[in-house]
């Protein structure tokens, strides 16, 4: 969130954000808002500033990103309508087609009738619909900024 919008936030803005993200209403409750915000002054900030990813002023309670951590933006993921997070959706996916690949070459009973190819094909398949899912549905996504502009 400090990194998808250029200039600073005070803390309290961060924390609206962040616990709205979390609970998936806006306003979040006013609890979580209160420790999102706790948490953010008394630990979080002053430990990204202390590490140079922030240039946190806990006077004035305002927060920017530093030039050089720009780049973490695409370390912080996003989350599937599954509730689960994208890296982990696509770590199961994987597992699961390997599975079932190398149980139809280890003759496993009832999935060795079907060819390997099917599965590992279904598996890239798969990993490809979602990808495209993820593109045109994800929050940076052209879709995504159209539609919140006719809101």
């Amino acid at each position: 969130m400090l990194w998808q919008r250029p200039g600073q936030l005070t803390v309290r803005e961060l924390s609206e954000r962040i616990a709205a993200s979390e609970s998936g209403c806006s306003p979040a409750p006013r609890p979580l808002r209160e420790s999102v915000y706790n948490a953010l002054h008394q630990t979080h900030l002053p430990t990204l500033a202390g590490v140079g990813l922030v240039e946190y002023d806990p006077d004035r309670k305002l927060v920017r990103p530093c030039p050089g951590s720009r780049h973490l933006s695409r370390y912080m993921d996003t989350v599937t309508p599954l509730g689960i997070a994208w890296s982990e959706y696509y770590q199961w996916l994987g597992i699961a087609g390997l599975f079932a690949v190398v149980a139809s070459l280890a003759g496993v009973p009832i999935i060795q009738a079907i060819d390997p190819l099917v599965f590992a094909s279904g598996s890239l398949a798969v990993f490809a619909l979602s990808t495209c899912y993820q593109l045109v549905s994800g929050p940076r996504s052209r879709l995504a900024r159209l539609r919140s502009r006719r809101r």
